[in-house]
C-alpha cells in the first residue's frame, strides 16, 4: 500500500511538472521562435518550428547535428531556430560569438556547419582559420563578435533556458515538447508529426 502510494505521488507530481513545464513553453513561445537575433534554417514559412539549443564543444550536440542536416534536407516544410547556449566554457562563448558575427556578413550557417561538423577546432585559431577559407572578413568578425548585440542575443538564450529548466546541450524544442539530450533523425520527424497533429495554438510556423 505505501509503494502503491508513493508511486500515485511520483505519477502526479511528473504530471504536474509536466504541466508546469508546457505552461512555461507557451509563455515564452514567442522568445523561442521569433526573436530577430536567431539565426533560421529551413523554411522560414514551415508550418512545424524545431528550436535547438546548443554548444559547438558539446559532443552529444555534434551526434545530433546529422538529424538536424537531414530534417532541414527531406522536409520543406520544418523551420529550424538555432539558440546559441556556450555553457562549456570560455571556448565554446568565443564559438557562439565567431557564429553570430559570421551571420553580419552572410556566413552564419557555414561556419555553423563547420564547426558542428567537427571540421574546426574550437579554439581561435581554428576559428579564424575557418573563418579566413570561407571568405570572411576576419577583422571586422573579431569586431562584430564583441557587439552589444551578440552579447544579448546569447544572454536572452541563457535566461530562456534557465526559465525553461534546459540545464545541458542539447534540448530541441518540437511543438509544445521539450526534449532534452541527443536525437536521432526518426525521432526528429516523430515529434514533427506530432506537432503538425497538434494544438493549433502551438504550430510554431504560424506566428507572425
Amino acid at each position: 500500500i505505501i509503494l502503491k502510494s508513493l508511486r500515485d505521488h511520483q505519477i502526479k507530481q511528473e504530471a504536474v511538472r509536466s504541466a508546469q513545464a508546457k505552461k512555461r513553453l507557451r509563455e515564452r513561445l514567442r522568445e523561442l521562435t521569433q526573436s530577430s537575433g536567431s539565426p533560421v534554417g529551413g523554411n522560414p514559412k514551415g508550418d512545424v518550428t524545431v528550436v535547438e539549443f546548443f554548444d559547438y564543444r558539446c559532443g552529444y550536440c555534434r551526434k545530433s547535428f546529422p538529424a538536424v542536416v537531414e530534417l532541414e534536407k527531406s522536409d520543406p516544410n520544418v523551420r529550424i531556430v538555432f539558440k546559441e547556449f556556450p555553457i562549456l566554457g570560455p571556448a565554446s562563448l568565443l564559438a557562439a560569438r565567431a557564429a553570430l558575427a559570421a551571420r553580419l556578413q552572410g556566413k552564419y550557417f557555414a561556419l555553423h556547419k563547420k564547426m558542428m561538423g567537427g571540421e574546426v577546432e574550437i579554439s581561435e585559431a581554428g576559428i579564424m582559420g575557418a573563418a579566413s577559407k570561407l571568405g570572411l572578413d576576419t577583422d571586422k568578425l573579431r569586431k562584430d563578435m564583441n557587439s552589444p548585440a551578440i552579447t544579448e542575443e546569447i544572454q536572452k538564450n541563457n535566461r530562456l533556458a534557465s526559465e525553461l529548466g534546459i540545464t545541458g546541450t542539447p534540448a530541441f524544442i518540437v511543438g509544445n515538447e521539450l526534449i532534452p539530450g541527443a536525437i536521432d533523425i526518426d525521432g526528429l520527424r516523430q515529434l514533427v508529426l506530432e506537432a503538425r497533429k497538434g494544438i493549433p495554438a502551438l504550430r510554431l510556423g504560424g506566428i507572425k
